[in-house]
């Protein structure tokens, strides 16, 4: 009995199988339909709308987008070279001053009491000498005793050029044009080489600092342009390269550059945010199509052209600099044809196609 109904189920399975498999076919038949067989005939297929490009020469500028810090010119935390009661600051905050302009002074009242000292001892000895100079002349020194008194003037010239060099030191002075900070002394407070003053930047010109992968390393020059913003304004600005680093970052594997440019009204200050536009080079004539356009092969690339009879033509190309929206063909293509943008993965060699040239 269960053998029975094991041939029985078996027998059943093979019969829905069956019926799956033929009920189609002759469904098919039934409605006097056939399967699709192309006849090779192109006139049968309908053409594929697509959009196309005219191929034009014109101007590549191979440039990078990276970010960068705004550096001053010059910029320092201006101290006292020795220890000092303050007198008098010369000096607001915020001021533009000169090279040379005194900004503090401290007290002199000593050195200045060694320095006439000094003054009527070096008088002393200056007399000295001359008179040891006439005796000797008369032979009625030796010369022991003359070099003994000029050795002694000298002295004293020396001591009194250490004491003027201790005086200038007195009067804190900016070391370069530039912007003041904020005030961190008072009058009447005793400070010392460790303490500072306040901070003196020059901030026109000004200096950007940004870094390139390696890879554009050997593109780099002085004097190459760059274009920067910040986020407050959109207002593109244009510098130049001035110096590089003379190696690769270990860590980053990148070069570091910096480019200079003017900064009139101060619109741009030290550690701002930057965005950069470098311009590695600049190629005339070259003809680009769209990076949509463009389909990677193991063999290379190639593109779809609008060929002879409005059919899709393959064309091998060789590809150059590549933008955010285009790349450069080297070979492959000339100037005025027409290269499909659209259904580049649906279209196949010799197949009809409908261009649309975009207006």
């Amino acid at each position: 009995m269960k053998k029975q109904t094991k041939i029985a189920l078996i027998v059943g399975i093979v019969l829905i199988i069956a019926i799956a498999f033929f009920y189609p076919r002759l469904n098919l038949k039934s409605e006097g339909g056939s399967a699709p067989v192309s006849n090779g005939g192109a006139g049968s297929e309908q053409p594929l709308p697509v959009n196309v490009v005219k191929l034009q020469r014109e101007t590549l500028r191979n440039q990078l987008q990276v970010t960068g810090t705004i550096l001053p010119n010059e910029s320092v935390t201006l101290r006292s070279e020795i220890s000092g009661l303050v007198t008098r600051i010369a000096f607001k905050e915020g001021q533009y001053v000169t090279k040379g302009t005194p900004l503090v002074y401290l007290n002199d009242d000593e050195l200045q009491a060694q320095f006439q000292r000094l003054q009527y001892t070096q008088k002393l000895f200056e007399t000295q000498e001359n008179r040891q100079k006439q005796l000797l002349a008369r032979e009625a020194i030796s010369q022991e005793e003359y070099d003994i008194a000029l050795n002694q003037f000298n002295t004293a010239l020396s001591d009194i050029k250490l004491v003027e060099a201790q005086l200038t030191k007195t009067v804190i002075r900016a070391p370069f044009n530039g912007m003041l900070g904020l005030r961190l002394i008072s009058e009447g407070s005793v400070i010392g080489p460790n303490d500072v003053i306040t901070s003196v930047v020059n901030i026109d010109p000004i200096k950007i600092e940004f870094s390139i992968p390696e890879r554009y390393a050997n593109q780099v020059t002085v004097g190459s342009p760059v274009f920067f913003s910040n986020e407050s304004s959109g207002e593109e600005v244009q510098g130049q390269v001035y110096a590089f680093e003379p190696q690769i970052d270990l860590a980053t594997r990148t070069l570091k550059l910096r480019a200079q440019s003017a900064n009139k009204g101060g619109k741009f200050l030290p550690g701002m945010f930057v965005k950069i536009r470098f311009i590695l080079e600049v190629t005339e004539d070259a003809l680009m199509v769209p990076a949509e356009s463009v389909i990677p092969e193991l063999s290379g690339y190639k593109v779809f052209v609008v060929g002879e009879g409005g059919k899709a033509e393959q064309r091998l190309i060789e590809i150059g600099t590549r933008t955010e929206s285009h790349v450069q063909v080297l070979s492959g293509l000339d100037e005025g044809e027409l290269v499909l943008t659209t259904g580049v993965m649906q279209v196949r060699q010799g197949m009809p196609i409908q261009p649309n040239l975009p207006q």
